[in-house]
């Protein structure tokens, strides 16, 4: 869903486990790297799971708003990052269709 939300194509997706993954998330443990997702930014800074939702929103289209929302509410952001990521597995049912 994020990635056809980046018409602009801002985004460029990484496998985790790849060696270009390894690299760009190369400050981080294994165990880190493969507990959350990752956003890399354009200076090299990795920001993960939902601390990294607000600057992903703020790439999208029309995005600033939610973003906004996640940078006043980083706490609630976050539990809600781990809730939906526990679940992911449900999740990725109801979206892949």
């Amino acid at each position: 869903m994020i990635l056809r939300w980046d018409r602009h194509g801002r985004l460029r997706p990484v496998a985790i486990q790849s060696s270009e993954g390894a690299r760009l998330l190369a400050d981080l443990s294994e165990e880190e790297r493969l507990d959350s997702w990752h956003l890399v930014g354009p200076e090299a800074q990795v920001r993960s799971g939902g601390a990294a939702a607000a600057p992903l929103a703020r790439l999208l289209p029309g995005g600033a708003p939610l973003a906004a929302l996640f940078e006043t509410f980083p706490r609630a952001t976050d539990r809600v990052y781990r809730w939906i990521a526990d679940h992911r597995g449900a999740f990725g049912k109801v979206f892949s269709r």
